[in-house]
């Protein structure tokens, strides 16, 4: 095992994920990546449905075993030490799976209990919990009670119970409204400050941006690329793109009309993006050349635009 495996929260080196198939054939969901979480980072799974994310995470989580490769989850290796890995693990699952029968604070409670945490010990960071969550005045509410986002907080601070060294969240804001996304993000903020390592798949963009010191963008089971948000969008994009609106139909023809005036030009089915420095130049060369877009806009950079680069295809296909 080489210093990095025992040192880094997680290491895989050249993990596979595959599985049968009701016909017989194998499906390969991860195909040989490598991977390193540092101690300390928000580390992010970058991609679409189907990108093989969230079969990494089911093996990170040491619910899955790996296929080929190796995998270390804090030093360990989670076909041997699974019991050992899942007791330090925090997991938020795609989907909340709250007991609906039970109350905010006994979904708290009781999970902590599985723990074999000490009663009171139990109550005090139930507490905690509850006032990280901003769900204090929901303790006695039913869960079928809460909203949307109030479930996704509650799920969250449950994962939390055990006090992990490593948090694990899947597609964590799914499903809510800005509000409640932003409110999550303020407080997967809070705990990265608190030292606790974060690992998140997710298919928006800026959510990847807002929270990732690094991130992988996984594409049919491979990583496409790596790096810091920032240093991505730098490397394979430009500082600004133009998004012009036609006419149905009239991209194609149009995006050769407009191909010297950026770096390149993406066409979509509703619009053309033209990557360059300067937005705004592009807009107004457009209208020079007696263009006019039925809509544009000039925007910086995103994750979706490296995405769209290295795979010709949106996050959200």
């Amino acid at each position: 095992m080489t210093e990095s495996m025992t040192e880094a929260m997680i290491v895989a080196r050249g993990l596979r994920k595959s599985f049968r198939q009701s016909n017989g054939a194998t499906f390969e969901a991860v195909k040989g990546i490598d991977v390193e979480v540092r101690r300390g980072e928000a580390f992010g799974f970058l991609g679409p449905n189907g990108a093989g994310k969230s079969s990494t995470m089911r093996m990170v989580a040491a619910v899955s075993p790996i296929s080929g490769g190796e995998l270390r989850i804090l030093g360990m290796d989670p076909a041997v030490d699974g019991p050992a890995i899942r007791g330090r693990l925090g997991v938020c699952p795609q989907e909340d799976n709250l007991d609906q029968e039970l109350n905010v604070f006994d979904n708290l409670y009781i999970y902590g209990r599985y723990f074999g945490l000490p009663k009171q010990v139990v109550r005090d960071r139930v507490g905690e919990l509850l006032e990280f969550a901003k769900l204090t005045e929901k303790a006695k509410s039913r869960v079928d009670e809460l909203s949307g986002g109030m479930k996704r907080r509650l799920t969250i601070a449950r994962s939390l119970i055990n006090r992990p060294d490593l948090l694990l969240l899947d597609e964590p804001t799914t499903g809510l409204d800005p509000q409640a996304r932003h409110l999550l993000w303020d407080q997967l903020f809070r705990l990265k400050q608190a030292g606790v390592t974060l690992v998140i798949t997710t298919h928006y963009m800026d959510e990847a941006e807002q929270l990732c010191d690094r991130l992988v963008v996984m594409d049919k089971g491979v990583i496409v690329a790596e790096g810091a948000p920032r240093e991505l969008i730098n490397e394979h994009s430009t500082r600004e793109v133009a998004e012009l609106r036609f006419g149905v139909g009239e991209h194609a023809a149009l995006a050769e009309k407009l191909a010297d005036l950026g770096e390149r030009v993406e066409v979509l089915p509703d619009r053309l993006l033209v990557y360059a420095a300067d937005g705004e130049e592009v807009v107004a060369r457009t209208h020079e050349r007696g263009l006019e877009p039925i809509a544009s806009l000039v925007r910086r950079s995103t994750l979706e635009d490296v995405f769209l680069r290295l795979t010709g295809r949106t996050l959200v296909d």
